[in-house]
């Protein structure tokens, strides 16, 4: 990270409490195994391979798994997610949704076998410029219909998405009801086969033709190569590394 995206960042990640005894070694410093970390997000690297510049492996892989349990990668693209909107630098008035399929090794928790192999389905919304504003990842299983509205329950700003564009997949009239009950107006071409007749509204259908910036993100998200093909057997360390790689992209915002 450089000198002015750690000083963004620094206090969103709290020191961790000293023992009263005085005992034990003392901790690395935040930045360099945050450092080893993003490292390893980059290159898909193994962890033994991380270089001798950063602290040991098995220190930064503890403090991954520690910072993910606590919800500290979680808070920090919140707070950033939400100072950004706040300062009129993330727009929520049109955003796009989609799903990917992220291969998962070693029989990982939270997968399925949908089509071509064992996997997990990551969920994901962006704005006008790309931007992350939500992330959720499961099963693979599941249709894209029933993760919609937990992805919204995982958005990163107190405010919704005004208007939800997605492809075919998304064409359900519940969904839309459900949607419009907390401010959300669903945008979605109509299947062919749908059995109720078209009700989408042909001007509202024009946004879709730039339903390309969701996919747009997540290219930015696979060039973090850990993300890629998920490698961590528990779904929450996987979901930790995109909440870093969603950090990063908000951070460019800020510059």
């Amino acid at each position: 990270m450089t000198d002015e995206q750690w000083e963004i960042v620094e206090s969103l990640i709290p020191k961790p409490p000293r023992r009263d005894d005085g005992k034990g070694r003392p901790r690395r410093d935040h930045r360099q195994m945050l450092n080893g970390i993003l490292w390893i997000l980059r290159l898909r690297a193994r962890w033994q391979d991380l270089p001798a510049r950063f602290p040991p492996y098995q220190t930064c892989h503890r403090s991954l798994q520690q910072w993910v349990r606590s919800g500290v990668f979680t808070r920090v693209v919140e707070a950033l997610a939400e100072d950004l909107r706040s300062r009129g630098k993330l727009d929520l008035a049109e955003c796009f949704i989609d799903a990917t399929f992220v291969i998962a090794k070693k029989g990982a928790l939270s997968s399925a076998r949908p089509s071509g192999g064992k996997g997990t389905k990551l969920m994901a919304a962006a704005n006008g410029v790309s931007a992350p504003i939500a992330v959720h990842a499961a099963s693979a299983s599941p249709h894209e219909i029933t993760l919609t509205e937990g992805t919204i329950e995982q958005r990163f700003t107190e405010g919704v998405p005004q208007r939800l564009i997605g492809d075919l997949a998304y064409d359900s009239d519940p969904l839309d009801a459900r949607l419009a009950k907390h401010g959300i107006e669903l945008i979605a071409p109509h299947r062919r086969n749908r059995s109720r007749p078209t009700t989408q509204d042909g001007r509202a259908l024009r946004r879709y033709r730039r339903r390309w910036k969701v996919e747009r993100m997540f290219a930015w998200l696979q060039n973090f190569r850990r993300l890629v093909v998920r490698y961590e057997y528990h779904v929450e360390n996987f979901l930790g590394f995109v909440h870093l790689a969603c950090m990063l992209m908000l951070l460019r915002r800020y510059f």
